[in-house]
């Protein structure tokens, strides 16, 4: 999230009262019954409103007289800053390919296992662990993609031996890592076309369970779309009893109310998947900012990664991007059109009536 500069005195003020740390740095307050000055995030007991004056920075608060908190310590780093190199120093030693337990990452940055923890998932919206994973799936994909025997890539990539790999590879990479590496090959996609009530819509079914959900005018383009996704993989027309397996998706997208029970096959990364969660989380009849979702995921400044995440939904409806909109209430983009947000919108709100 943009945080505008905070430049009058009853702006500052406001930080001063929520005790704001992104405005840390941008200005400090003084007190003039006590002569001490704060950062605005300090949390001793706030003053009177007529007793506070605001300077620039510490050293015009120090020019004035008064002396630095030995609370916030406002002459320093901030402790949000120190938070936010703590947990960058975490995420360098992570990356590297030997595996780091959470008490020997604790040992070296000199702090407890327990408020790492906490603090690395705080910032980052991930465990240690998680994000270890997540570092391993990047250098398994990137190795994997640029050609790498499938034996060496797993190994390079950090895990401990193949089994260890092999066990989680469905939640690695959505795929074998074989797969992976040919783009898809080998995979059997099955696809039906259908017309519904927001136009012609495609349903791909993968071996593990429904892979896209696509919206348009035209059934050329909607294969192509789908080509696109999975370039390599074999994408064949379903029959007509394949077909009626999928009816509940149609279903589902001309407004029955009745839950999807079909088994869903989501592939994205840990961020997407983690902004994906929170977009079914919200209620039909209800829409969320994308900053109210970058807040839910715990990442408050990720709005424009938030907005690619919805772009890259492959599941209309199911994962409802359409009830996402701007700060000022405004529709915004839709991967399916703006009309078709405008006008699920409007459904869902009649039948919330």
């Amino acid at each position: 999230m943009t945080h505008t500069t905070l430049t009058d005195a009853e702006r500052r003020w406001q930080a001063v009262l929520a005790r704001d740390a992104r405005a840390d740095g941008q200005f400090v307050f003084a007190v003039v019954t006590t002569g001490i000055f704060c950062r605005p995030s300090c949390r001793a007991r706030h003053a009177l409103r007529d007793n506070v004056r605001f300077y620039t920075d510490a050293q015009a608060a120090l020019a004035a007289g008064f002396r630095p908190c030995k609370r916030c310590q406002p002459t320093g780093l901030s402790p949000h800053t120190k938070h936010i190199d703590l947990v960058a120093r975490a995420c360098r030693l992570l990356e590297q390919e030997t595996s780091v337990t959470l008490n020997t990452l604790a040992q070296t940055l000199a702090v407890s296992p327990f408020h790492l923890h906490r603090l690395f998932k705080s910032v980052t919206g991930m465990t240690p662990k998680a994000w270890q994973q997540a570092q391993r799936a990047r250098r398994l994909r990137n190795a994997l993609t640029q050609g790498e025997a499938v034996t060496d890539a797993v190994m390079n990539a950090g895990f401990s031996a193949s089994s260890a790999f092999y066990r989680h590879a469905d939640a690695t990479l959505g795929m074998t890592a074989r797969q992976y590496r040919r783009g898809g090959e080998a995979m059997t996609i099955r696809f039906v076309l259908e017309s519904c009530s927001l136009g012609r819509c495609l349903v791909a079914v993968s071996e593990r369970g429904v892979c896209a959900i696509l919206l348009d005018e035209n059934d050329e383009a909607l294969v192509a779309s789908l080509a696109a996704m999975f370039p390599q993989a074999q994408c064949v027309a379903g029959d007509a009893a394949f077909s009626a397996g999928v009816n509940q998706v149609i279903a589902h997208l001309d407004g029955d109310p009745a839950p999807l029970t079909l088994p869903l096959d989501i592939r994205g990364t840990a961020f997407q998947m983690r902004v994906w969660q929170a977009l079914r989380d919200i209620p039909a009849g209800e829409t969320r900012s994308y900053q109210q979702i970058a807040q839910a995921v715990d990442h408050p400044r990720a709005v424009r990664a938030v907005a690619s995440a919805c772009a890259a939904n492959k599941l209309a409806l199911v994962i409802p991007c359409h009830r996402v909109i701007r700060g000022d209430g405004a529709l915004s983009g839709y991967r399916w059109g703006v009309a078709r947000k405008a006008a699920l919108l409007r459904r869902e709100a009649q039948e919330e009536e």
